[in-house]
């Protein structure tokens, strides 16, 4: 019989083809809403990883945001696994896998399905394959991480845990429940908005103005053609110089009452990022030429990579681009005629910043400026005075 060479190996023996085994597993489906469905079922701690597997934050080689989940606190393992080799330990709590759609619900025919509207009980087939990378597994522990590690680690010869599942084929989702099973824990900060801008659906308000921002700062940390790539210091971007939450905060300012609101679509809290982004890539690219020698530096050399830095010049690109956003989106060398001007008055790496005026001037050494309401005031105030002398 003739081999099909997909299916041979070098030697020319016949390959054998991956064996996959369902795991069936006794369920109750529970009906949230018009469409989303949750499962809720029982399994051996030991053999969660056999169908899950933990997605940790990194980059692609696109350099795009993939995985979600944060690595073990080992302490925190440790502990919980003396605990499960204690005498008669309890885990109540569920944990939370996110399945694709190869995981099917097969409704069982007998049982106390006409019970109510809400809850069906029958079987979850789940597709098990020992050959398939860890990435490709059919599920993602979105909630429960250490507590698998802790069970994976323990003497145990099994230890049976209850399981909250969803099928979604949409990454997106899975984040978006990842934040906000675990926001509440906290997350570090850091995490959340790095995840933010590849997530859909409905977030708490508070994190739902993050949404945005967050969009932007990667794209300025990630785009070819940005003068911020790779300056920003994130969960995966440890070695940037600039703070995120920085650049969050002044892109939020700018966005809400600034020279980006123009762009931002008020019904839906989403906008015309790449609108946004050629005037932001304009003004920073202009700031990097205005301000070479100060730039690229870490804070303690220059605070023009420091929080107040980047919020107060962002505070004086809405200031210098007032109504005329498309003309210096158009014309980015506008941008640096107006720091020019205001560039004698910058102490960003040497020398005392001068605030106020007559008889209530004080000064205030360079590396003294802090990331602190009073100082981002401060120096905004002398930027923007500096600014609208130019136009007398």
């Amino acid at each position: 019989m003739k081999v099909s060479p997909q299916l041979s190996d070098l030697s020319g023996m016949p390959k054998k083809e991956p064996e996959i085994n369902n795991l069936r597993l006794p369920a109750i489906e529970i009906k949230q809403g018009l469409e989303k469905r949750i499962y809720a079922f029982a399994i051996d701690g030991k053999q969660l990883t056999n169908i899950a597997t933990i997605s940790r934050i990194h980059r692609d080689e696109e350099g795009l945001v993939d995985g979600y989940q944060r690595p073990e606190v080992l302490a925190h393992v440790a502990e919980i696994r003396r605990y499960l080799e204690s005498e008669n330990p309890l885990l109540p709590n569920a944990l939370v896998v996110a399945f694709d759609e190869s995981v099917q619900f097969e409704q069982s025919p007998i049982g106390p399905n006409d019970a109510d509207d809400y809850a069906q009980v029958g079987v979850l087939t789940i597709p098990v394959d020992g050959s398939i990378l860890e990435e490709e597994k059919p599920g993602w522990i979105v909630d429960g991480q250490q507590r698998t590690a802790a069970i994976q680690e323990s003497s145990l010869e099994s230890f049976p845990i209850s399981v909250v599942g969803f099928i979604t084929k949409d990454v997106a989702e899975q984040r978006a429940q990842f934040i906000l099973v675990n926001e509440t824990k906290p997350l570090p900060r850091p995490l959340i908005d790095e995840l933010l801008p590849g997530v859909n659906g409905a977030l708490p308000k508070r994190l739902a103005l993050r949404v945005l921002p967050t969009r932007l700062l990667e794209r300025l940390n990630n785009d070819e053609d940005s003068p911020l790539r790779g300056k920003i210091r994130t969960q995966t971007m440890p070695d940037g110089i600039i703070a995120a939450n920085s650049i969050i905060q002044g892109l939020k300012s700018s966005i809400s009452d600034g020279s980006l609101y123009c762009y931002r679509d008020s019904e839906t809290g989403d906008g015309d990022i790449e609108a946004m982004l050629d005037l932001l890539k304009s003004f920073w690219s202009a700031v990097r030429q205005v301000f070479l020698h100060e730039w690229g530096k870490p804070s303690r050399k220059s605070r023009l990579m420091h929080g107040t830095g980047i919020r107060s010049l962002l505070s004086l690109m809405d200031e210098i681009v007032g109504e005329d956003v498309d003309e210096y989106r158009e014309n980015p060398q506008r941008f640096e005629e107006s720091l020019r001007f205001i560039e004698p008055v910058c102490k960003w790496s040497n020398g005392k910043w001068v605030f106020g005026s007559g008889n209530n001037i004080h000064e205030k050494k360079w590396n003294d400026i802090q990331n602190l309401g009073n100082d981002r005031k401060l120096v905004t105030e002398v930027l923007v005075k500096r600014y609208r002398e130019m136009l007398k």
